[in-house]
């Protein structure tokens, strides 16, 4: 029965990304437009237009649900609730803060909400790093989880060859690999956020339209400009990562994981 539990504990790794982060970054952004606003600068006010405020409630909702149901369910703490908890709060403060009641939005808008994209990556890059002189190391809850390994077959070939140094050695490197991911997505993040919004009119009337306009599109464009090679990256890094097992193990990549 223990391996039943571990691997609920660790179920959909990628899931705790998504809706932890990306889920509640995206509703930031498409329900943030006040309506009352719309209405005055003549734009069509659409149903999931509730304004920043009733918009970070509801962004709030994901990590904190999926943090309860997690706690309830394991009595552990979910590192990335916590982590979609502080960004919704740096997404829905920062939006709240920069936006003026007429309209126009506060100077250095590109430079705050590039540090507020570059700040998670940053985060979880150097948690990554950190993590792994912990019992838990978080490239257990991603590439390195005993929902795709056959971790303890691996293990025992390890403690069979007294092979120990070389397999930390093995896990230190793809940690290095993993959290450059993300010290790749924290430089990408910032120069995209300047990109996108730094000619904006802070003085225009419609800044805070516009504003929104360009986040939107911030959001649709960091998927394909970000996301496209840090998964490239993390596949090199899985790729490099079974080469170095069946290498110590002597193990196929069919025998390193678990059958689908």
């Amino acid at each position: 029965m223990a391996a039943p539990e571990k691997s609920n504990h660790q179920e959909h790794p990628l899931a705790n990304i998504l809706i932890n982060v990306l889920i509640p970054v995206l509703a930031l952004s498409y329900l943030s437009k006040d309506p009352e606003f719309q209405q005055a600068i003549g734009k069509a006010v659409k149903p999931w237009h509730i304004g920043p405020l009733k918009a970070l409630l509801v962004a709030l909702a994901f990590p904190i649900g999926y943090g309860v149901w997690h706690f309830v369910k394991t009595r552990k703490a979910n590192f990335f609730s916590a982590l979609g908890l502080v960004s919704v709060l740096l997404t829905g403060g920062l939006t709240i803060f920069l936006w003026n009641g007429d309209g126009t939005v506060k100077p250095h808008a590109d430079v705050l909400f590039g540090l507020k994209e570059a700040s998670i990556p940053l985060i979880l890059g150097i948690a990554v790093i950190g993590s792994h002189f912990t019992s838990s190391p978080l490239l257990r809850v991603s590439l390195y989880s005993d929902s795709f390994f056959d971790i303890p077959k691996i293990e025992r070939r390890v403690e069979e060859t007294q092979s120990q140094e070389r397999y930390r050695k093995i896990l230190f490197q793809a940690t290095l690999l993993f959290a450059t991911s993300f010290f790749i997505s924290t430089l990408m993040n910032f120069g995209l956020a300047l990109y996108f919004l730094g000619d904006l009119n802070h003085t225009a009337a419609n800044a805070r339209e516009l504003y929104n306009e360009r986040i939107a599109k911030l959001t649709g464009w960091g998927f394909a400009v970000i996301g496209v090679p840090i998964l490239a990256f993390l596949f090199f890094t899985l790729r490099r990562l079974l080469k170095s097992l069946g290498t110590l193990t002597g193990f196929k990549d069919e025998e390193l994981m678990l059958p689908r």
